[in-house]
């Protein structure tokens, strides 16, 4: 990795052609996504995870009927990938992984299962059995979606004195403590019913919160009380244009390391949803919709320098290159034709 050129990861799913993950290198001197590779073969790597130090990778896997997490150790030089060890379950695979900013503490998120577990590492990188599993309880009232919990994230608040659980199954988000590994329930909140919560993402000043809803394509504006680990709902915006009446499913929602836009992708509608976010309130308002140039972007990521935005649409096997002005939050199309087989998440080496 260099000042001009970034080393990312594509977490895909393998049902059709896709090998497993696959590596790319952003050139920002060429405003091009370049060297697209395979860098670890397995099965249904739809999200991983990258440490702060840049020496390991995790990902969720499926190992025929059991399903769990995958390490590997990373060459920052070349971003290849050695396969440490894994740590698997009875049963599906998860759809969502995090990790510590110190690399002792993993958690994954099993949207089939509607749970949440906790796994140890190693200084070597290496996963340890699961130390802590959470089963939640409930359902919603959308019968196809809802008949049952189905935790789509679990991540750590900014102070990481919490750990969030979103779970689009009963429209909840949970928040728990970890000690000694173990995972114990401290508060929830529960959202508008049948809006299906999805995906957590924090303001960089750690008291406002954004989740993004799959069912009701809304962006939740809430409060964030680091001394309790309880959230209060501010604002409910709509990521889709009130004439759009097809089929859409929010994905992926992130925010700028300034804090002042948050991006939401949405799934059938094909676009990122751009806010600004109130610099006092956090409350958001709407910019612009900008086409993702495939169908069903999955997720998108922002590069180390902001300045780039690379979206991955599924179902149209490509991966989709904007550059990002700063100032305004305002998306251009730079590149679409990258090949990536069934990308679901994309994740860079850290600056």
């Amino acid at each position: 990795m260099t000042n001009n050129k970034f080393i990312g990861y594509v977490g895909t799913y393998t049902k059709e052609n896709s090998k497993g993950i696959y590596t790319f290198i952003l050139d920002t001197e060429a405003a091009a996504i370049k060297d697209v590779k395979i860098a670890a073969e397995l099965e249904n790597p739809t999200y991983v995870t990258i440490t702060e130090n840049n020496k390991y990778l995790y990902s969720v896997l499926k190992a025929g009927q059991d399903g769990g997490v995958a390490s590997y150790s990373i060459n920052e030089e070349t971003g290849e990938l050695t396969l440490l060890n894994n740590q698997l379950l009875p049963g599906a695979s998860p759809c969502h992984v995090s990790v510590s900013k110190n690399n002792k503490h993993i958690l994954s998120a099993n949207y089939h299962k509607g749970t949440i577990e906790a796994y140890s590492a190693e200084v070597t990188g290496h996963l340890n059995p699961v130390s802590s599993s959470i089963q939640h309880e409930g359902h919603g009232p959308n019968s196809e979606r809802q008949e049952k919990p189905h935790t789509h994230f679990s991540g750590f608040t900014p102070d990481e004195k919490y750990i969030v659980a979103v779970d689009l199954g009963i429209d909840k988000l949970i928040t728990y403590q970890l000690n000694n590994g173990m995972l114990t329930k401290v508060s929830s909140l529960s959202v508008k019913a049948g809006s299906g919560p999805r995906h957590i993402a924090f303001h960089p000043n750690g008291t406002i919160a954004y989740v993004i809803t799959e069912l009701s394509s809304e962006v939740i504006t809430l409060k964030y009380d680091s001394e309790n680990g309880t959230f209060t709902e501010l604002q409910y915006i709509s990521t889709i244009p009130v004439d759009f009446t097809t089929n859409n499913q929010c994905s992926a929602i992130h925010v700028s390391a300034d804090g002042r836009f948050v991006y939401a992708a949405n799934r059938g509608h094909n676009t990122i949803a751009i806010y600004s976010a109130d610099a006092n309130t956090g409350e958001l308002t709407f910019i612009e919709h900008t086409s993702t140039e495939g169908n069903w972007p999955r997720d998108f990521v922002l590069d180390p320098t902001e300045a780039y935005i690379i979206a991955s649409n599924e179902k149209s096997h490509n991966l989709v290159l904007y550059s990002r002005d700063a100032s305004t939050g305002k998306l251009t199309l730079l590149q679409c034709d990258v090949t990536v087989p069934e990308p679901v998440c994309v994740k860079f080496l850290h600056a």
